[in-house]
């Protein structure tokens, strides 16, 4: 004769439901049946049942249909809880899956092509899916947005950081061409400067009209004897200053005021000179902000290499190939060079390709971003390139996988 049935007040009902509402032993449920087991006799006779017996013979037929099924539910559920908790700071991996499990209803790791949690975080780094490093303390998940909207506020912000940047570049090359010219008419203004003397001891300094200028509200000229600059000299004579030679310069000297006016020129060069630097300071400020890492970074008409092993046996395996078209923002049409084969693949199967110096390469992430130079030189101790742009400017330690060769047409 069977058990009898506990009725639904009685305390045997009420600890039948409490057990049933917490969390069992995974190996104890069948995500077939979605069924859950309390104990290891109960599974068994759950698995020798005519209804599993059933669906065990539905997922023999095709496996993998329910698999993936399995897979993709545990997988968006897994991404919900990312995106809800690992959207501003990183978490840890193995705590989001306990805030996952924590719904009765969930699906079961033991029913997805994932056997360890280590595996899923895994892939989710290599679909670029999530941001993902392990630590000490195990694996750790950060949400990577990607939502159209924000895609669009980013792009505009770039671009007004790129538009500061050339209204920057404009305004030093501004500053540098004053500079440039004001050093010019510096140059060509200099006098030569001469010594004082009296042709007599006897001979006195006149200040021509002091008085009346003084009255005016001008300056005084101070006015020399004709005798000491010597007008013999211009007519061919001796002159007092240069010994009874002739003059060979020919140039008036300069006077107190001639030389305060280029005291002043000199000391606003050098005031030109300053507010230069601090601008070209100011635009590598800007360029480093604007320099900003994205987590896409392919480009039509670069050369590219395939890494994936298991793509039609291999056979494209360290192939390169030219980016014809970008599909989204982490998908490229790929030409390959050697077979002529057009291939679509993730942005993780491809990396970029090095050219030799002097080589065309574009800035495909990072510091200067989509600009366009030639390889000046590589830095292999430090893995970096230095890239001289068609503006003349040279960017200086870019990493090699910011750069990328560009195919010749």
């Amino acid at each position: 004769m069977g058990k009898e049935k506990a009725g639904f007040l009685t305390a045997k009902g009420v600890a039948n439901r409490i057990k049933a509402k917490g969390l069992q032993k995974l190996r104890w449920y069948c995500q077939m049946c979605n069924k859950q087991c309390r104990d290891e006799n109960g599974f068994k006779c759950h698995c020798m049942s005519e209804s599993h017996q059933r669906q065990m013979e539905m997922f023999s037929e095709n496996s993998t249909q329910f698999m993936d099924e399995f897979s993709r539910e545990f997988e968006e559920g897994m991404m919900e809880i990312i995106k809800r908790k690992a959207r501003s700071q990183r978490q840890n991996a193995n705590q989001l899956y306990r805030d996952y499990i924590a719904d009765k209803q969930h699906f079961h790791m033991n029913a997805t092509i994932w056997e360890t949690l280590t595996d899923f975080v895994m892939y989710l780094g290599r679909k670029g899916m999530a941001e993902v490093d392990e630590t000490e303390k195990g694996w750790f998940v950060t949400w990577i947005d990607r939502d159209p909207e924000t895609l669009a506020r980013n792009e505009a912000r770039a671009k007004r950081e790129r538009s500061e940047l050339d209204e920057e570049e404009r305004h030093q090359r501004d500053i540098e061409r004053q500079v440039k010219a004001a050093k010019r008419s510096g140059e060509d203004e200099t006098a030569e400067a001469t010594e004082l003397m009296r042709s007599s001891a006897d001979e006195k300094i006149k200040l021509a009209g002091i008085g009346s200028a003084l009255a005016a509200g001008g300056k005084a000229k101070l006015v020399l004897p004709s005798t000491t600059f010597g007008e013999e000299a211009s007519e061919g004579g001796g002159s007092s200053r240069d010994g009874g030679g002739g003059s060979s310069s020919g140039k008036k000297p300069m006077s107190g005021i001639e030389a305060l006016m280029l005291e002043e020129k000199q000391r606003k060069e050098r005031t030109e000179a300053k507010a230069a630097a601090e601008a070209a300071a100011a635009a590598e400020a800007v360029e480093a902000k604007a320099g900003g890492r994205q987590p896409n970074w392919l480009a039509e008409d670069i050369v590219v290499k395939v890494m994936n092993k298991r793509l039609n046996g291999g056979a494209y395996y360290k192939q390169k190939g030219v980016v014809e078209q970008v599909a989204g923002s982490y998908t490229a049409h790929v030409r390959m060079s050697a077979s002529g084969d057009l291939i679509k693949l993730d942005q993780d199967d491809l990396e970029t390709v090095i050219p030799a110096a002097g080589g065309r390469v574009l800035i495909v992430n990072g510091r200067g971003r989509g600009e366009r130079g030639t390889l000046a030189d590589l830095d292999e101790s430090r893995f970096c390139v230095n890239v001289e742009l068609a503006s003349g400017r040279v960017l200086e330690g870019i990493e090699y996988e910011d750069v990328c060769k560009l195919a010749k047409h």
